[in-house]
């Protein structure tokens, strides 16, 4: 049975519900006219976390994270170590009971040479089509069951006008081979900002939604690293809410849902890992305190690194009602994440508003499943009668 705090939690997050429903006019329909819920998680290779080590009855569907196609050709050259790694990550979750679906994930936050790429890529039609050829060929080569586009970010209103022409022109596709192979057309799915504008940048831009409304199975939007040791303040890695600043989920989810995109093609990105910084003062310990630079790990943990790190010491962890967010205190080392409380609302809050699901980055770096299962300890059934009048309840299993 839920604690005397957990109650006043679910209290808050019942506002920011409501809050979050009058402001977009959006809620969860009935589960019958939704389509399948999507709990997720992108897999960066490793060595220490084979495939095979995917506990499947979390998730239903797996990333693959990532490819990058050629500079020049815009086509995938695969070495045999990759092949090897991508054969290796179909095959042995093509094994798992339950089954999931397995995605290829082609870019990555990995700098401006990805980014350049795919503005070079999709300026024009001939370079969009070696691109797309070149993935549903890999995509099928290695029996995965779709692609997604993770492409951080366009820079400007042409490049973002390209992605439309990109997303279009690579749904045509799909459908085209699908027919002509007489198969099931692959999945087409893309990761995103946080906000569908870039309102924080010198260049102001938009993710063209029309395109990826109509083109898109669902977004997979990055609702997390809203601050990190770039900058000498510390703050939530992935706060739902912030009253001080636009840089929250629920912000961000917001625009998209106002920007026109129906909720239930958006999947809420969730971190599987920790913000780091190291404090000026010691005492000085809260949120918004002044650090002189990066904290352990450099300023990035895996989850199952910063659990084991505050269970080792003598670390104060604090749950900061505000952002629906913890944080921990060792010393002058301080740590921003999310455990399995903030998790569960989160996923909470993105079923009551009618979003297609959630995903995590990432899954290699989980506690034996701890944050990843949360998906599967709670029902959440929303029915919305008017803006002002909606009922949330929750029923822990």
């Amino acid at each position: 049975m839920p604690s005397l705090n957990n109650f006043v939690h679910l209290i808050i997050l019942f506002l920011l519900c409501c809050l979050t429903m009058i402001t977009t006019g959006s809620a969860a329909e009935p589960a019958s006219e939704n389509p399948p819920a999507v709990k997720s998680g992108y897999y960066p290779p490793s060595d220490n976390f084979p495939p095979s080590a995917i506990d499947t009855t979390f998730f239903t569907h797996v990333y693959y994270a990532f490819l990058v196609p050629s500079n020049v050709t815009f086509r995938f050259e695969l070495s045999n170590e990759t092949a090897l790694l991508l054969s290796n990550f179909t095959t042995a979750l093509r094994h798992k009971t339950p089954l999931v679906k397995t995605m290829l994930s082609i870019g990555g936050g990995a700098g401006e040479e990805v980014a350049h790429i795919f503005a070079s890529m999709a300026s024009n039609p001939s370079s969009r089509s070696n691109f797309i050829d070149s993935a549903i060929e890999v995509a099928r080569k290695f029996g995965f069951d779709g692609l997604d586009l993770d492409w951080e970010y366009p820079e400007s209103p042409i490049e973002m006008k390209a992605l439309g022409h990109l997303l279009k022109q690579w749904r045509r596709e799909i459908k085209k081979e699908a027919q002509a192979t007489n198969s099931q057309p692959l999945l087409l799915t893309a990761a995103v900002y946080f906000s569908a504008e870039f309102f924080l940048d010198a260049v102001i831009r938009s993710y063209p939604i029309k395109y990826m409304e109509k083109y898109l199975d669902w977004a997979n939007v990055m609702c997390f690293d809203y601050h990190g040791a770039w900058s000498n303040i510390t703050g939530p890695n992935a706060p739902l809410f912030d009253p001080n600043s636009n840089v929250n989920s629920i912000y961000g989810l917001r625009s998209w849902i106002n920007g026109g995109m129906t909720a239930n093609k958006l999947v809420m990105g969730l971190p599987l890992y920790g913000r780091t910084w190291e404090l000026k003062d010691p005492k000085d310990n809260g949120i918004g305190s002044i650090a002189i630079g990066p904290g352990p790990g450099n300023g990035s943990l895996g989850f199952n690194e910063l659990e084991a790190l505050n269970e080792e010491s003598t670390a104060i962890v604090v749950y900061d009602a505000d952002t629906v967010s913890v944080y921990s205190v060792n010393g002058s080392s301080w740590i921003a994440f999310d455990d399995a409380f903030t998790t569960t609302s989160k996923i909470g809050f993105a079923q009551a508003l009618g979003l297609r699901g959630y995903f995590f980055w990432a899954i290699i770096h989980d506690s034996n499943w701890k944050i990843s299962a949360q998906g599967n300890q709670i029902t959440i059934r929303y029915f919305f009668f008017s803006v002002k009048q909606c009922c949330l309840t929750f029923s822990f299993l």
